[in-house]
């Protein structure tokens, strides 16, 4: 399932119980880091205009390397969404890219300033976020071999009930969304 991400997102109001129960599952925790989104907006058609948002790209800085990334989101006029296409690459010079986007009439949205902790299981990556502004989130995508979409979810749904820890009120929204006010 190259390109298409599965994921759930809960927000989190203590943190601990889960990195205990997941340091019973053997996972391995990676060190903190600090990730900057900047999102754009695209001038060939409005992310923002319909009432349900689909679609993001995005270019992230963190530490010394930096990203660009393209989401699109199914079913992209639901307001759950199950899964998006993602379509994300490394970037050698972040500069040239924001001038780029910029000439090109990108302009920007919204910053979205994280700290960032993953932890790694075989089919599972967790990860723990401090959002600037918006609070804090964990989000379980999964990483293994899945037929299709279905599978994908219900596995990671699975996981996710085996954990038998409290988690917070799942979140049908991305970062953007939070700190733009919107609903969906």
């Amino acid at each position: 399932m190259r390109y298409i991400e599965v994921e759930k997102k809960y927000s989190l109001p203590d943190a601990e119980g889960l990195k205990a129960r997941l340091v019973e599952l053997g996972a391995k925790s990676a060190e903190p880091t600090r990730q900057v989104d900047a999102y754009y907006n695209a001038p060939h058609r409005d992310f923002l205009a319909p009432d349900t948002i689909s679609e993001w790209l995005r270019v992230r800085t963190e530490d010394h390397r930096a990203s660009i990334n393209f989401k699109r989101w199914h079913p992209v006029d639901a307001v759950v969404k199950t899964h998006a296409d993602e379509y994300e690459s490394p970037v050698g010079d972040v500069e040239a890219v924001r001038l780029l986007l910029a000439a090109l009439d990108f302009r920007p949205l919204v910053t979205v300033d994280k700290t960032r902790q993953a932890w790694a299981l075989s089919d599972v990556e967790v990860v723990f976020d401090h959002v600037v502004d918006a609070g804090e989130f964990v989000e379980f995508e999964f990483k293994g071999e899945a037929t299709d979409v279905g599978d994908a979810t219900q596995r990671l749904d699975e996981f996710i009930a085996s954990l038998d820890v409290a988690l917070g009120e799942q979140v049908n929204k991305g970062y953007p969304h939070i700190l733009l006010g919107r609903d969906h």
